[in-house]
Parts: structure tokens; sequence; C-alpha cells
């Protein structure tokens, strides 16, 4: 809708016309890289099409893996290879560090008082580390697994029921319940309810968790044309945002002064590693020992930023990873029998398990090659003018890496739009940003913090699906033949969700 609206702006600018042409004049006398033609105002915006992650590969396919566009009035450096990621990375990582500021960081936010949104600098560094200590560091997720295996536990028990109905179940929404309870345990320290509706039960936080995803992927005329922000108003954005901040203020405070009563009453128990994060908030609160103030509004961003990271992406994650296996029969029995070699007849799986599922593993590198949850990078922005590649990239320049492009390069990838999990047996490359033609989790100084979190949960939910059911197409439908259409968000999902018919598996 966007797009079409700028389109008819042009009719209105015309004034505006001259004063971009002598601009880019003065910007003709840099070396900047190659760039497709643009239209007046608007730029490149019309050619990013709805998968832009698809419109931009194929663009760098014609201008080169280094483009230099212009969404509106920002001037964007868009990255599709391994290598330049490498040279941005080792030699000029400070110089991208940095964060564009969004009209939807700053409502949704707090200002931008997150970890993904906020700027390079002591407030980011501080705010990093503490969200690592209270819930992402590796003995913090061990200490809360009994929350996957609890919230795990009951999503199976829902999958059974339908196998003794013998009828389908929509995984995508199952997964979207299973992580949304995990993070919410996790940050919260209790699940968020469902709601009884007319049809049924209704996830509300996991309905608002995704519109929160869709939001904060959203583009507002304030961040490509600064003087016309006051549309954002009348088009109602502003007014989305600010309701969708209204609907988590209320969770997140009523759950903050829970956890600050229960804290004084409790002093003397401290048991901080089954503790949630928003405990762990407000004991570094308390204690003030952190470099930066940690107010009200600080502690929800860093909360939202959990969920963003933590929920929709990994049931994603998931979903893509079981469509690709439905998708190839034969591959899917081969991680069925490497799980259920493993488990054998045991009750339950537990992380000494999923740590000798090794091919379960490659299926979820396989998953994130091909389907990494977010297609394209968070923006970057260059904080000074720097030289890349033998171009002049100047300040203040918005970066996107195709993460999605990159993954998917022929040149690094033999078959690379096949699902090949055997690709990565005995293979060093994992998920720590080093091997940058594989950087689901991005890379640098802004890689992901969640990544362990997340990675975790992926192959804890993959193998309890894969041991305990067996899975096929309802109707009798062809595997080949299975929709994978995307629907683009800050996450890049199936836009169709995924149906399967499980049988329960009798060891």
């Amino acid at each position: 809708m966007l797009v079409p609206l700028l389109l008819l702006l042009l009719l209105f600018l015309s004034p505006f016309l001259f004063l971009r042409l002598k601009l880019s004049r003065n910007k003709s006398k840099l070396n900047l890289p190659p760039s497709p033609p643009g239209l007046p105002i608007v730029g490149n915006l019309h050619q990013l099409g709805s998968l832009p992650h698809r419109s931009l590969k194929d663009l760098s396919s014609k201008y080169g893996p280094l483009m230099f566009m212009h969404l509106g009035h920002s001037p964007t450096l868009v990255v599709s290879s391994a290598e330049i990621t490498r040279d941005i990375i080792k030699n000029h990582d400070i110089v991208f560090s940095n964060r564009p500021k969004t009209t939807a960081g700053d409502v949704l936010l707090y200002g931008s008082k997150d970890i993904g949104f906020s700027s390079y600098g002591e407030y980011w560094r501080e705010a990093r580390k503490t969200c690592v200590l209270g819930l992402l560091s590796n003995k913090k997720v061990q200490s809360l697994h009994y929350v996957k295996e609890e919230e795990v536990a009951i999503m199976i028990n829902k999958i059974r029921s339908s196998c003794l109905s013998r009828g389908s179940v929509n995984l995508a929404e199952m997964l979207q319940t299973v992580t949304n309870n995990i993070v919410s345990r996790s940050v919260l320290g209790r699940r968020v309810e469902e709601e009884s509706t007319a049809g049924g039960k209704s996830n509300k936080f996991g309905e608002l968790s995704k519109r929160l995803l869709i939001q904060l992927g959203s583009i507002s005329f304030r961040d490509l044309f600064p003087s016309f922000g006051w549309l954002d108003v009348v088009t109602g954005h502003i007014g989305r945002l600010k309701a969708t901040t209204r609907e988590f203020d209320a969770l997140f405070d009523q759950v903050i002064e829970e956890h600050r009563i229960s804290a004084m009453s409790h002093e003397d128990n401290d048991q901080s590693d089954k503790k949630d994060l928003v405990y762990a908030l407000l004991k570094l609160q308390k204690d003030g020992k952190l470099g930066i103030e940690l107010t009200q509004d600080n502690l929800k961003a860093l909360l939202l930023d959990m969920f963003t990271g933590g929920t929709q992406t990994t049931a994603t994650t998931v979903e893509w990873a079981m469509a690709e296996l439905a998708k190839n029969p034969k591959l899917l029995k081969k991680a069925q029998e490497e799980v259920r070699r493993v488990v054998k007849n045991k009750s339950s799986i537990n992380m000494d398990d999923v740590d000798q599922m090794h091919y379960l593993k490659c299926v979820i590198k396989e998953s994130l090659r091909l389907h990494p949850a977010g297609t394209i990078s968070f923006p970057r922005e260059t904080s000074t003018s720097v030289n890349l590649g033998g171009y002049d990239i100047p300040a203040k320049t918005i970066v996107y890496m195709n993460v999605w492009a990159i993954q998917r390069d022929p040149k690094v990838w033999d078959r690379a739009e096949e699902f090949l999990p055997e690709r990565f047996i005995n293979s060093t490359i994992d998920f720590n940003g080093q091997h940058f033609d594989f950087i689901p989790f991005g890379t640098g100084r802004r890689f992901c913090p969640g990544k362990l979190f997340g990675k975790v949960a992926a192959e804890y939910l993959l193998a309890n699906l894969l041991y305990w059911f067996d899975w096929k197409l309802p109707g009798g439908a062809v595997d080949a033949n299975l929709d994978m259409t995307e629907e683009y968000g800050l996450a890049v999902t199936k836009k169709h969700p995924l149906i399967l018919m499980p049988t329960l598996y009798s060891p």
C-alpha cells in the first residue's frame, strides 16, 4: 500500500525534484557501487516487491553483490555475497555497527532502548550483557530446560489427541503456541493464558507477538521522507503502533510489579538459576552495578526483545524444517531413524539425547540456510564514510545484508536451491557468524545474542515431533506439491500454515 501512495505523491512533489537532482550531482563525485535506475523521489522502492529478499537477489545478479540504492530519502547499500560481508566484519565492523532510527523502533521499543534497534555504544553493550546474564547464557539456557520439557510435553499430548481422532493438525499454530509459552515462562515466569472465544481458544498473546513482529518490520513515511512524517498519523500507522504498545504495557507493568512484590517477600530464597528474566533485570536494577540506568521503559524494551527474538523465529524455523522433511519422505525417515535409535524406548527426550542427534542438527542448519527467519538482516548504518571493495560508501548509509541470497549463492553452495542436510555432515560450519556464507543469526558485533536459546529450543522441538509421530500430508496429497510460498515480515513465514496428519509411533 505504501508504494502506490508514494507514487501518487510525485504529482505534488515536483518542486523537490530540483533539489534532489542538485544533491545527486554532488554525490556523483563519489565512486559509488552500481545502482539500478530509480524513480524521482521514491528511488528504488518500487523494485522491492512483496518479497524483497528475492527481488534484491534478482537485482544483484545484474548489478553485482554490492548495490547502491535509494529507498526514498535514504541512501542504501545492499550486500549479497559472503566475500563482501567478510570484508565488512573483518575490516570495518565498528563503522557498520550502528542502527538507523526507525519510527516502529521508537514507538514500540520505548525510543529504541532494546538491544536489536538501539544505537551502537555503551548503552547497547550494557543492555546486551544484561540479557545474556539474565536469560541467554549457556548456564541459564540449561537451567531453564525444564520449561521446554513441560511445554513440549503439553504439545505432544495435544497431537496424541489428534491421532486418536485421526485428524490433521495445524503444526504452525501448535509451534507458535508452544514457543510463546516457553518464552513467556522463561522471560515473565508464567504462561500467558489463552482466551476463550466463540470458535474455541484464541492465543491472544501469540497474535499480539505476531503483530509486533509485523509492525517492527513495517516502513513508515517518516523513515523514508522525514518531511512527510505527518502522513504516518493521517494513515493511522502511528495509532496502530501505539495501540500495540499499550497492550504490551498493560501486561509488562503488571508482571514487573508482581515480581517486585514477590522479590521483596522472598529475598532470602535466591535460586537465581531457576528465575526468569524479569527477576534478573530487577536484581540488576536494584544492585545498580550496570553502567546504564534501567528505567521501567528500559526493562520493557528488553523484555520485548526477547519476545521478538524467541517466539516467531523459533516456531518458523521448526515449521520450515518439518515442511522440507514432509516434501522429502526419505530424508524424514532418515531423521526419524536417528532420533529413535538415540532415544530407544525412553519415555522422554533429554538434551544429552539431542546432543547425539547429528543428522537432526544438520536438518536444522539446512532449514536455516534455505529459510533464515530474517531473510534480510536488521538494517545497519555507517557511522562514517568508508571505502568498501574499491567503492565510496557515504556516512549515514543504511546497510542491508541479503542473508537469503548469501546462503543460496551457487558459487558457494552445491545444488544451492535443494534441501540437502547431508551437506553439513562432517562440516565445521556453525551458527557463530564466522562462516560468512552461513549467517542466519547475523555476524559481527550485532550478532544475535539469543542464538543459543533459539537453537536449543528448535532442536528439542524437532526431536520430539520426529520421535513420537509419523507424518504425512492430509488427503493423500503428493509430497512434492506442498505449497512453500513465503509471507514477508521481520520473520519470513510460510504463507499457508503447515497442516500435517500425525500417526502415533509405538516404540
